[in-house]
């Protein structure tokens, strides 16, 4: 075993891979609530965490859904460089940031990219729409070379804003979005970041994974074209996609003490690094609050946390456990858990969203090569 872990790291070492630390820091939603702007906020924009989901081919990307991330990274783009904080979303496809075009207040407090200052920015005449729930980020195309760590994909095309809608956004922690879904939902037509790496052979597989920290630990990546031995320590169980579109996945069942709670006849999941917590229908919601003596908000006794079951997913013949551990999260003496309604049903069937309560609990592999989604539970 340690010969073969010993041959994968050297192997590792000499592949071209691209490691982008993560780094975790607060919420849009703590920020708000900080500033005594989270009611406010909320008010004027619902908050559905499937919205995003529901519009495959629309050119819309509801960015409320992104008022409880937690994980950024930084790129940079044009030459010479001008650097951004961007989540890495695998629930969505295209990439942008704020431009200096961007008069809103929402863009005032963020880095701003000037195409001016690049000798190779390439302006077009098309136009990008993202929505916001009442209102809608409006920008630009254009082409530049986007750097991620010591990648430098050339001519990617993104978006520049020119307006961002509502004075909230000026708080988020982050400059923008660089979407890892595939093209098919990307907005404008617009090639995503990861497929032009893949084209231009900047990668040395056709994959990239996600590790994400718990409690606040450092060490969150995203590594692009490679699967970090350490991290597979107990084996890697892979699942074919069911549609190239999301990362989405066919799930068996949904179980609380070997209980069904959900997905009973099978539904679809979709695997999302830009959604923070574990979304399921209004129905499961119900059942997983009252199988666990939450109320509907969520709360929970402090005090039962320890006798909570694990929550499994059943997906493609194997189990999935997420602990109590992962899903309860404790502030101040409340307990809350780390589960959300999915605010309106789809029209397809049950959909559920394993986000990042799902994820810290796997090493996930995103596999374009294969169309596959490997999963490796961490030690």
């Amino acid at each position: 075993m340690k010969l073969l872990l010993l041959l994968a790291l050297v192997a590792l070492a000499q592949c071209h891979i691209t490691r982008i630390p993560l780094r975790r820091g607060k919420s849009l939603r703590q920020v708000l609530r900080e500033n005594g702007l989270l009611e406010q906020f909320l008010e004027r924009h619902p908050y559905n965490p499937a919205a995003k989901f529901l519009d495959i081919f629309g050119s819309s990307e509801p960015m409320v859904n992104y008022l409880d991330n937690e994980y950024y990274g930084t790129i940079s783009i044009g030459t010479p460089v001008q650097e951004f904080t961007v989540i890495f979303d695998t629930g969505s496809s295209n990439l942008w940031v704020p431009s200096i075009y961007c008069r809103s207040l929402a863009c005032s407090d963020h880095n701003h990219f000037n195409p001016t200052k690049s000798s190779t920015f390439v302006s077009t005449n098309e136009s990008v729409s993202i929505a916001y729930g009442t209102g809608s980020m409006t920008g630009i195309l254009g082409y530049d070379t986007v750097t991620v760590a010591d990648i430098e994909v050339h001519n990617q095309i993104f978006g520049l804003s020119v307006t961002e809608p509502g004075d909230f956004f000026y708080y988020a922690p982050f400059d923008g979005i660089l979407g890892l879904a595939f093209p098919s939902i990307a907005s404008s037509g617009a090639t995503p970041v990861f497929d032009n790496m893949m084209a231009e052979h900047l990668v040395a597989r056709d994959l990239f994974s996600v590790y994400l920290s718990k409690d606040g630990k450092s060490g969150s990546f995203v590594l692009f074209g490679a699967i970090d031995p350490l991290y597979t320590l107990t084996g890697i169980k892979w699942i074919p996609l069911s549609a190239e579109t999301y990362w989405q996945i066919t799930m068996d069942r949904v179980t609380l003490d070997d209980n069904v709670i959900g997905c009973d006849h099978t539904c679809q999941a979709i695997v999302d690094t830009g959604t923070s917590l574990i979304v399921m229908s209004n129905k499961a919601y119900a059942a997983t609050m009252s199988d666990l003596g939450a109320d509907s908000e969520g709360y929970i006794s402090c005090d039962s946390v320890s006798s909570l079951p694990d929550i499994v997913f059943h997906i493609n013949g194997h189990r999935f456990p997420v602990p109590p551990s992962a899903y309860v999260t404790e502030s101040e003496g409340i307990c809350s858990l780390g589960f959300e309604s999915m605010g309106v049903p789809t029209e397809s069937g049950e959909l559920w969203i394993l986000g990042d309560v799902f994820i810290r609990e796997y090493y996930v592999i995103f596999d374009r090569a294969t169309n596959k989604v490997g999963l490796s539970r961490l030690l």
